[in-house]
């Protein structure tokens, strides 16, 4: 991480982080959201717990700490950025389905580096795992809209 707390891929730095990892790290985030949009914990202190409370050997951590707090942080613009595509108000989206997108929406945003395609399959599978029967078709909804937006140039038929 650089002095400004930024954690996207340096310079020089050719080791590229396993899907794996990158996985495991969404999934994370993801829990520690979720419990933050119960708990009102500060993030640093979920951020904290989970590092203590999880095998983090195969996470890639300073990509989890990004999304955790990337999304934390910028929450009411992601928000803004989610809304136009809801079929019904914010507060009513389910708890982990909102943590996902807001995921995926952070990750279309900002890390460039993960292809859109990989950002929308990424959020269908933690919906299957972690979301309602049907929360997997919502995700893929969502994330698919804003990919064309935030992604014009990749998502763009050639």
């Amino acid at each position: 991480m650089n002095e400004a707390g930024d954690t996207s891929p340096q310079p020089g730095n050719t080791s590229k982080p396993k899907a794996g990892d990158r996985r495991r790290a969404r999934a994370l985030a993801m829990q520690g959201l979720y419990q933050r949009h119960f708990s009102k914990t500060p993030i640093s202190d979920i951020e904290a717990e989970f590092m203590v409370d999880n095998d983090m050997s195969k996470v890639d951590i300073m990509y989890f700490r990004d999304l955790l707090r990337g999304i934390h942080r910028e929450q009411a613009e992601l928000d803004k950025l989610i809304e136009p595509f809801l079929d019904r108000p914010l507060k009513e989206v389910d708890p982990v389905e909102l943590a996902i997108v807001r995921l995926g929406t952070y990750e279309l945003k900002h890390r460039i580096d993960v292809p859109y395609k990989v950002v929308i399959n990424e959020g269908i599978e933690m919906a299957k795992r972690f979301g309602g029967t049907e929360g997997h078709k919502f995700v893929n909804s969502i994330l698919d809209k804003l990919s064309q937006r935030l992604r014009l140039a990749e998502t763009r038929p050639r």
